[in-house]
């Protein structure tokens, strides 16, 4: 009984590290489903960014497009950039084949990835790049150390000069206001088209649309959830007279 505890214990330990970010401190980010702004952001991020090598094959374009509150008509134009009908998975045209030859492994299917990693963990593995020559790509990530994906964002964010720091504390000037340092990319090698603040945003409206896509029924879950507790308490106050009126005549 007790080797069975034990190995139980090790079998755990890889999962709680993995969902820590393998000991590296992390920046928060609170997702929000409610912000349709955010999450279409983030749908229009993935696409055009992130589709041409991961799939989210559980995911049907229909169902993002309603649950957003975007224009059938609309997604399809403009967010399918295949010959992939409205009503299909969202699948890619890469071959397995072909992205083990291209990254030595075919890039995960994202459709999960939202609850596999957790939002602090995404949001900071995409801020997280930096300039390092010795990798095939030139970049690393402080986050995923020696990950085998390129820097896609490297356009809009440009590329760290230096590690970048992640969970660090920001720290404000009283007197003035100014942000005195706050993590992240002090310095770039390559400059992008956004500032550091316009990226981040970017960065939580990709994570926040990849939370809900992990699980895309949280928001009708937490709404339906509201009215039930309504319930509850409405139906408590006919039982509590009722469980008092029961009760007055047993002795």
């Amino acid at each position: 009984m007790k080797k069975i505890l034990v190995t139980m214990v090790f079998a755990v330990l890889p999962a709680f590290a993995f969902a820590a970010g393998g000991g590296v401190p992390l920046d928060h980010m609170k997702p929000d489903l409610e912000d349709k702004a955010s999450l279409q952001n983030g749908a229009a991020t993935f696409t055009n960014y992130c589709m041409g090598c991961h799939s989210m094959k559980y995911a049907r374009y229909e169902r993002v497009a309603t649950d957003l509150g975007i224009p059938l008509e609309a997604y399809e134009e403009n967010l399918i950039f295949s010959d992939a009908k409205i009503g299909e998975l969202m699948n890619i045209a890469m071959q397995p084949s072909q992205a083990k030859n291209w990254f030595g492994n075919p890039p995960p299917d994202l459709t999960l990835e939202g609850r596999l990693r957790g939002a602090d963990w995404l949001y900071s593995y995409m801020r997280a790049f930096y300039a390092d020559p010795s990798r095939p790509y030139g970049v690393n990530n402080s986050v995923f150390k020696d990950v085998g994906m390129p820097h896609v964002l490297a356009g809009l964010q440009g590329v760290c000069a230096h590690k970048p720091e992640t969970g660090a504390e920001k720290v404000v000037d009283p007197l003035s206001g100014r942000i005195v340092s706050e993590g992240g990319c002090e310095s770039y090698a390559t400059e992008g088209t956004m500032t550091k603040a316009e990226y981040d945003e970017t960065i939580y409206d990709l994570v926040n649309f990849m939370v809900y896509m992990a699980e895309p029924s949280r928001m009708e879950s937490e709404n339906l959830g509201k009215w039930v507790l309504i319930f509850l308490v409405i139906l408590f106050i006919p039982a509590y007279f009722l469980n008092k009126e029961y009760w007055k005549d047993v002795h």
